[in-house]
């Protein structure tokens, strides 16, 4: 072998073993900053910073009522914008234990969500006006139907936008019957299974009674919360909830709602109420890498598998829900 073609060999194997080196130290040091980042978000998403003075909390209901992005993969596909359920308890407790609070103004732009979230914000809204004795008011804006509706009625007064969409006082199971498609596709789908209604993708009388029995349930206790927090009884209630959306106008008219204004004006009586003009929302917990990633994701077409995928599971996912369906 010549000298040169030596002299080119170790070179190469010089440079290959340098950019092995850099590349191992540009993926840890990668997956260290983006393991930060998410860790940060996760580990709270707000600051608790109240004033030293009176203040009203404002606490903002705001997208799908649903369980908070528990892991690094949801946060970098996006699934940590909107409402952040975990966060919003635990500024719900911070509140209680302050003694300067002297009242929340729950802002409300919800289509609502799932029952178990809607629930147990409803229940820690109910908790803070126990243990403080101090009111909540709501202000709707876009929507607040269903499971925002529910979080709506444990506040003492209502106020809504004039194009507010409220009410949809009910429960929906939902999901996708695919034995057509796979027949046209030729794919057999196959369970074994412990007893008759362990598996529901064909679903039976029985089945559709048992469903529907856990739709009830949770029908029945949406009822009863409505009818505590408006102060009208269970019969007047299921007469308006039999799913359908309100007007403000509607909603006024039927005593789901106190007062149609804008939401300046609502703060403004509010204010004169407690003898307070401080509103204090903490700053949400935002990084560069964060904004980044929900726009990169955000720019990233995805297939028609993945959009049906998606839509599955979010939407149809067969789990109960105090959600509004919409046009499509």
């Amino acid at each position: 072998m010549k000298k040169k073609q030596i002299i080119g060999l170790l070179i190469a194997g010089l440079l290959f073993a340098v950019i092995g080196v850099i590349s191992v130290f540009v993926n840890t040091a990668a997956e260290s900053i983006i393991g930060d980042a998410a860790e940060e978000i996760l580990a709270g998403g707000s600051n608790f910073d109240p004033p030293d003075d009176d203040y009203i909390a404002v606490v903002k209901v705001q997208g799908t009522i649903q369980e908070q992005a528990s892991d690094t993969t949801d946060i970098l596909s996006g699934q940590n914008s909107g409402y952040q359920h975990d966060t919003t308890m635990e500024y719900l407790d911070e509140l209680m234990d302050d003694e300067n609070n002297k009242g929340i103004l729950l802002y409300v732009d919800s289509p609502g969500g799932a029952v178990y979230e809607s629930e147990e914000l409803y229940d820690k809204l109910m908790e803070y006006k126990k243990i403080t004795k101090q009111p909540i008011w709501t202000y709707m804006a876009h929507y607040a139907a269903s499971g925002g509706y529910m979080a709506s009625v444990s506040s003492d007064k209502i106020y809504a936008n004039k194009n507010t969409v409220t009410g949809s006082i009910g429960v929906i199971m939902s999901g996708y019957d695919l034995t057509g498609l796979y027949k046209k596709l030729g794919i057999r789908y196959v369970s074994i299974t412990s007893g008759k209604n362990k598996d529901s993708s064909r679903l039976t009388k029985e089945q559709v009674k048992i469903y529907q029995s856990q739709v009830d349930e949770c029908y029945e206790a949406f009822v009863s919360k409505v009818a505590d927090g408006r102060k009208i009884s269970k019969e007047q209630v299921k007469k308006l909830a039999d799913g359908r959306t309100y007007t403000a106008t509607q909603a006024k008219n039927n005593g789901l709602i106190d007062k149609i204004s804008s939401y300046d004006e609502m703060q403004d009586e509010m204010s004169d109420k407690l003898k307070t003009d401080e509103f204090y929302e903490p700053e949400r917990k935002t990084s560069l890498l964060d904004e980044l990633f929900a726009k990169a994701g955000s720019l990233v077409p995805k297939s028609e598998a993945q959009v049906l995928k998606e839509t599955a599971e979010e939407c149809k996912s067969g789990g109960l829900m105090y959600y509004a369906e919409g046009l499509q």
